[in-house]
């Protein structure tokens, strides 16, 4: 069973907790204030707040219906976070933002609708005003997490999710927007991919991925590339594939520079997309720099697509003050 989300109300009400009424206010604009300024019923009346004393509070303008059993507290002009989050609270227990909703959550494409996407771990579900509910009972804890403070689905849980309501070419650019904020792990993919079930997303993920195995450089292409782009703009060619030795370990530097004490590194898209990748890069690059080392590193779209920029860099680089 998917576990209880942060955030998402309990099913069990506490009517009869004691808290006088300033302490009860308090917690009140507390919870708000974490929830992004909306509340579920039944964690109102875990603070001991009463039926009528929700009435009277939704009279005095204290609370303001958003959805049945989800309120905004003080005023009712919600943020986009608390739109998104007060359709959580609405599904209650295991409820998710997912989704273009998810997407825009992580900041992998705009969404702008006065639609929310909500996912719940069940057979069925019925949708409402302003929340398109998502029947998800496959969805597992590894799919969801918390960000920003509202339960939601995880980046890649969300990609696939993306994958079966916008075209190919909105999947790829959340994609390059998931790498650019070193968020997408494809091992993270796989997993959920493998949960998937047949579902069409899951066809266009797995062909995306297949093309970028077929089509993404090898190690050897990059590399003519990057030299091609060096040979093309003058620049003196470099040493390539060399080891370096650094105290007591050794590292390879794709392109070496050693006068100018300048390595450059060419990133293949395949071979860096995983968190642990990314960091074992980055530490390369650290002990680089500690030995006395410049290092920069180019991607392959640099590399294959704007070959005079990247040739550009190398001789300012080479040029620049050491």
């Amino acid at each position: 069973m998917l576990a209880r989300m942060a955030g998402a109300p309990e099913e069990t009400s506490h009517s009869g907790t004691e808290l006088q009424e300033p302490t009860r206010e308090a917690a009140l604009a507390a919870l708000a204030h974490r929830q992004h300024g909306v509340v579920s019923i039944s964690q109102v009346r875990a603070l001991g707040l009463t039926a009528s004393g929700v009435r009277s509070r939704v009279a005095r303008g204290r609370l303001h219906r958003i959805h049945r059993g989800v309120y905004a507290v003080g005023h009712d002009r919600l943020t986009r976070a608390g739109r998104w989050m007060a359709a959580v609270l609405a599904y209650g227990q295991g409820a998710v933002l997912s989704h273009r909703s998810a997407a825009g959550l992580w900041g992998l494409r705009p969404d702008n609708r006065a639609v929310t996407d909500v996912s719940v771990p069940r057979p069925s579900v019925r949708s409402r005003p302003g929340i398109k509910a998502h029947a998800q009972p496959t969805l597992t804890a590894a799919d969801v997490t918390v960000h920003d403070d509202i339960p939601c689905t995880t980046v890649a849980r969300t990609l696939l999710d993306l994958a079966d309501v916008v075209d190919r070419r909105g999947v790829e650019r959340a994609i390059d927007r998931a790498e650019q904020q070193r968020r997408f792990d494809l091992r993270a993919v796989e997993a959920v991919l493998g949960r998937a079930e047949g579902r069409r997303g899951a066809g266009v993920l797995r062909g995306m991925l297949a093309e970028w195995s077929d089509r993404g450089l090898t190690e050897t292409e990059i590399e003519e590339r990057f030299l091609a782009a060096c040979d093309g703009a003058g620049l003196r060619r470099p040493e390539a594939n060399v080891w370096l030795v650094l105290g007591d370990r050794e590292l390879k530097a794709d392109f070496l520079w050693a006068r100018e004490r300048l390595v450059v590194e060419t990133d293949g898209r395949a071979a860096h997309l995983t968190r642990a990748a990314f960091d074992r890069d980055r530490r390369r690059d650290q002990s680089l720099l500690l030995a006395g080392y410049r290092v920069v590193r180019f991607t392959w779209p640099q590399v294959t697509g704007e070959p005079e920029r990247v040739a550009a860099t190398v001789r300012a680089l080479l040029n620049g003050p050491r």
